[in-house]
């Protein structure tokens, strides 16, 4: 190898094109130092535009313009410090023929890990083969090594030894039998998922064609954000306020000022909560068991982020919202909400909430980015303790001191410029079961495993939301017996879902009854890490 190509993609918004590029130039320079050292010239394949303020492809259009410049056969790297959205450079790398690398560095600052993973989730599900790298200042002997490794065979190998099929016969009989009782009730009732238009931002790793998703019992009730925004003008002002109240005497914190422009102010809130029974009405009427909402574009630019309706959403102690009759709608638990409508995470939050509910367990659920991470000592013991984080859907029941313990801060002026409020707070320590559904060779895959929320020292959390968004719930997590490495080679998506129980024995019961719930529907099933439920 010679000469490779390097290409990145970025944001649809230019405002976080211009702020993230700075730690994308960085990268690219450490890259190539790297490259060069191995006698090889990286080279962008479409220079920066200075007077845009970046480097970063930021359409689809584009990205396929450049691709067309591109040799088919080609030493391809892709390399991403920020946020990027995939379709950008999924159709000409669909059809590239020469070796591919995907490349990310190790930092919490922009949301570049998640960027890759969603890249590396959708390459996945497109049967693409790449290789896939990491690092946090490039000069580490296993990065260079396995960077060497690429320039060398076109391929890089991980060990992956932390996965393996699950063996249902293996499973206790009583969550066994529970697992497969509640895939028939689902089968054969079947299951809506409420989808405000499709494909966020390039996500095409969290669609899931009718095709896979049907013989599951899943279907979709394609709806418009459009139609959302219409129907919370039908929402009364007394409605809303009613919702903020409630919240109010739960003990919420609203970091309000009067500058919309970069505060949260109490006419957002008020839309917020406008949105929240909207979408709980409109979830009702069309029969829907879960609902997702883009948000990130379209919605934007109409009204405030959707973010504290999903976090309402997702908690089982939630505002009532009523229908015209005066019924309340989903009373007694959540209306699952997939953010960003990552179907996976739909699925996945569905078949938990059943789960969760038939052992009478809290079945409050969300998706996490997987953010960042970096080692912790513990009890005198070195533990990778992960950064998860996701601007909306959070349930307070997920944090220390439930509502009373979360904080709506605005969001980043860069990505919404309407406002709203997210609910953030830190994740109270326990146990959990985390999971992800996803494409790979044609059909459903879920990966799941058991693992902690650790609180850390007050200093060091703050340190790590400083290194990341401080406006989003943060969770410091450990998945048993899976090391970042392994994770990051493995995990087929940008999110993971995460659900509570009460104890290890909780944890390992519950997540015996998931696997065999999602074997008994048809999805195949992968157990990673240090996963005992026999």
């Amino acid at each position: 190898m010679k000469e490779a190509l390097l290409i990145t993609s970025g944001d649809l918004r230019e405002s976080a094109n211009k702020t993230c590029w700075p730690a994308q130039e960085e990268l690219e320079l450490r890259l190539t130092e790297c490259f060069q050292k191995e006698g090889v010239a990286l080279r962008r394949a479409f220079p920066v535009d200075k007077e845009r303020g970046h480097g970063f492809l930021s359409s689809q259009r584009m990205g396929m313009d450049v691709f067309a410049k591109i040799p088919a056969d080609a030493n391809l790297v892709f390399a991403t410090a920020a946020w990027q959205y995939t379709h950008h450079v999924l159709p000409g790398m669909r059809s590239h023929q020469g070796p591919i690398l995907t490349v990310a560095n190790w930092s919490g600052q922009w949301p570049g890990l998640v960027g890759l993973l969603n890249l590396n989730g959708s390459l996945v599900k497109a049967g693409k083969p790449f290789s896939t790298l990491w690092s946090e200042r490039f000069e580490d002997p296993w990065f260079l090594n396995k960077l060497h490794e690429w320039i060398t065979t076109g391929r890089v190998t991980h060990d992956l030894s932390h996965v393996r099929s699950l063996d249902v016969e293996k499973l206790p009989a009583g969550p066994a039998a529970l697992g497969r009782k509640l895939a028939e009730e689902l089968l054969k009732r079947k299951v809506i998922l409420g989808v405000f238009d499709e494909g966020c931002m390039g996500m095409y790793n969290a669609i899931i064609d009718d095709e896979l998703l049907n013989p599951c019992g899943f279907f979709k009730e394609r709806l418009s954000q459009s139609a959302l925004v219409a129907k919370m003008r039908t929402i009364g002002d007394n409605e809303a306020s009613a919702v903020r109240k409630w919240l109010d005497d739960r003990g919420v914190t609203f970091e309000t000022g009067k500058d919309p422009l970069t505060e949260l102010t109490d006419e957002q809130i008020h839309e917020q909560c406008k949105m929240y029974i909207a979408a709980t009405r409109m979830a009702h009427e069309f029969g829907c068991d879960a609902i997702g909402i883009q948000y990130q574009q379209g919605l934007k630019d109409m009204v405030a982020a959707s973010d504290l309706a999903e976090g309402l959403l997702n908690n089982a102690d939630r505002p009532p919202v009523f229908d015209e009759s005066g019924r309340e709608l989903y009373a007694g638990g959540p209306l699952p909400h997939f953010n960003e409508v990552d179907e996976g995470a739909g699925v996945d939050a569905v078949v938990t909430s059943r789960c969760w509910r038939a052992l009478g367990l809290d079945p409050s659920t969300t998706l996490h980015d997987v953010r960042w991470g970096e080692p912790y000592l513990l009890h005198g013991k070195e533990e990778f303790v992960w950064v998860l984080q996701i601007s909306g859907a959070a349930p307070a029941n997920h944090f220390v001191h439930g509502y009373a313990g979360a904080v709506s801060s605005r969001q980043p002026a860069m990505y919404f410029p309407l406002g709203g409020g997210t609910l953030k707070g830190i994740g109270r320590p326990g146990r959990i079961v985390w999971s992800r559904v996803f494409v790979e060779g044609g059909a459903l895959h879920v990966d799941m495993g058991l693992g902690s929320v650790v609180l850390l020292p007050e200093e060091e959390t703050r340190r790590r939301w400083e290194q990341t968004t401080p406006q989003w719930p943060l969770v410091n997590a450990i998945f048993d017996g899976v090391s970042r490495d392994a994770l990051m080679a493995r995990h087929r998506a940008n999110h993971v879902n995460l659900v509570y129980a009460p104890s290890a024995e909780d944890a390992a019961r519950a997540l015996a009854v998931k696997a065999a719930m999602m074997d008994a529907l048809g999805i195949r099933v992968h157990l990673c890490g240090e996963v005992q439920v026999g």
